[in-house]
């Protein structure tokens, strides 16, 4: 790895430094990093390998991942979904999914409006850092009590839909099987979209 290319999430020399944001949102893991299958450790390889991709989403997060720490930290949320943009959007609050998505959160019309996101001709609260951010963490916070607590599950439904998650914890219990985020079917992307927040959680808490 070239080294010169992951300064962003090299190891403070002061770990103790309440400034270092790196720190603190280590400090506020909640999310379970042991024993990571297969699929995490592939995706953790593949950023390893792509150290400039790491620099410019972490260049690209720094106006944005302080505020957004200082809200989930207040929420008691979870500070590793600081990282969530990243898979979401890159860290771009102008970015723009062919599911008509939109800004750092990638919020679709509906749900943006059901979390109080305002959008008219001239504005559209989905680009807008401040509001969407506390929109998502409204949204993250409602998905973690609709799925009994289970951050894996809560975050696959804000990738693909509580319904379509639901439905297929559903089908596995009515054939006896088990209904966590590794067990039920679903979508591609959203097998993929869990994975790569766990392995980004784990570089930046192992970045040695």
């Amino acid at each position: 790895v070239n080294t010169e290319l992951v300064v962003p999430i090299e190891e403070p020399v002061n770990a103790g430094d309440p400034d270092d944001l790196w720190q603190r949102i280590r400090l506020g893991y909640r999310l379970d990093l042991s024993n990571l299958p297969d699929t995490v450790v592939r995706q953790r390889k593949w950023y390893i390998d792509n150290p400039s991709y790491l620099k410019a989403v972490f260049s690209r997060a720094e106006p944005f991942i302080y505020y957004i720490t200082d809200q989930l930290e207040q929420a008691g949320l979870p500070l590793e979904l600081a990282l969530l943009p990243i898979v979401e959007s890159t860290y771009d609050p102008l970015a723009y999914s062919h599911s008509h998505a939109v800004g750092l959160w990638q919020f679709i019309p509906s749900t943006a409006k059901s979390f109080g996101l305002r959008r008219d001709r001239w504005y559209d609260g989905r680009r807008d850092v401040i509001y969407s951010t506390q929109a998502a963490v409204k949204y993250l916070k409602y998905l973690h009590k609709r799925f009994d607590n289970d951050w894996l599950l809560a975050l696959a439904a804000y990738n693909s839909g509580e319904g379509n998650v639901s439905r297929s914890m559903a089908r596995n219990r009515k054939l006896g099987k088990p209904e966590d985020f590794w067990s039920i079917k679903l979508p591609r992307e959203t097998r993929n979209y869990v994975p790569q927040l766990l392995a980004l959680a784990e570089l930046i808490a192992k970045p040695e």
